[in-house]
């Protein structure tokens, strides 16, 4: 396992985060507790320090899972979780970064992760109404209760930008989608990184599972229960699907150069391509968790990184 210390900060982390959107069990197929609490166990025993949630996965279900299976290990970890989407079962689902809604998030989150203090806060979305300065010092607040250590940003949008040039410091990361299969994102990750003392924390590092191997033309014809039916989810659709279908052939021969996993190669792209980067993933079971940080056995060579590179340029 590698580590990192983030920006602003005495958090050091393992640059693979064990992500808890699937613990949500909402939306990706079948999910099982008992794979995802044996999941959890073998992250701790593979080194891995840093597990992100969010209040809207499963609607507090993930919150309740991971603290679950992390139980007396908590102290030993880090953990983010995310606030910003107001979702209530049976009620319209809308951003919010209000300061009330911000205080009763947390201590929502709190309770259901059965512990007195959240690492890393982080604003899932920007509600496009409430200052980010106004965020800021809510965060502050809670901070000086001692009911989260650090704030952090996701979703970045360019007005986000315009007003953290006058909060430099206030925040310690973001998270923002990066893969082999979007790319489209990594100059202004880069940017923000050097700009604004930012550590980037990448989501959809797989591709939403497209960048494992897995998956073919014949395959990827998703039941109504799985997100990764619908359009909105465009690596597993089209001439999208095709593409990404191109970047596994060549991840696969690179794999087998390696003797790893070709999910792991997606991994290692990102903690060689992006300086400092941390690499969040959702797992359902521990084998998925094991097939992820085989990253950490190997690094890839200039010409690997180059092959990879113009492969899955958009």
């Amino acid at each position: 396992m590698e580590y990192i210390k983030l920006k602003n900060s005495d958090l050091t982390v393992s640059r693979f985060c064990m992500g808890g959107c699937p613990m949500g069990g909402y939306g990706w197929g079948n999910v099982q507790e008992a794979e995802l609490i044996a999941a959890v166990h073998t992250a701790l025993d593979s080194g891995v320090t840093f597990f992100d949630t969010a209040e809207t996965y499963g609607l507090g279900q993930s919150e309740l899972t991971l603290g679950k299976a992390l139980g007396a290990n908590r102290k030993d970890v880090v953990i983010s979780d995310k606030f910003g989407v107001h979702a209530k079962k049976g009620q319209p689902t809308f951003y919010d970064n209000s300061r009330d809604y911000i205080f009763e998030a947390c201590e929502g989150s709190l309770q259901r992760l059965g512990t007195d203090y959240i690492d890393l806060y982080t604003v899932h979305y920007r509600d496009g109404k409430t200052p980010l300065a106004e965020v800021a010092d809510t965060l502050e607040e809670l901070k000086k209760q001692g009911k989260i250590r650090y704030a952090a940003l996701s979703n970045i949008g360019e007005d986000d930008e315009k007003e953290l040039a006058e909060l430099k410091g206030k925040f310690v990361s973001f998270q923002d989608e990066y893969s082999l299969a979007c790319r489209k994102n990594e100059a202004e990750m880069k940017r923000l990184a050097t700009e604004f003392s930012l550590s980037p924390l990448t989501w959809g590092s797989l591709g939403q599972g497209i960048l494992t191997g897995k998956y073919n033309l014949q395959n990827t014809n998703f039941g109504p229960d799985d997100r990764r039916s619908r359009d909105i989810y465009v690596n597993f659709h089209g001439e999208k699907l095709k593409k990404n279908l191109k970047i596994v052939e060549v991840m696969r021969s690179i794999a087998a150069e390696h003797q790893t996993s070709v999910a792991s190669v997606a991994v290692r792209f990102i903690l060689d391509y992006l300086e400092g980067s941390v690499v969040l993933a959702g797992i359902k079971k521990p084998a998925q968790l094991l097939s992820n940080i085989e990253a950490f056995n190997f690094r890839l060579s200039e010409e690997e990184l180059k092959v990879l590179d113009d492969i899955s340029k958009d």
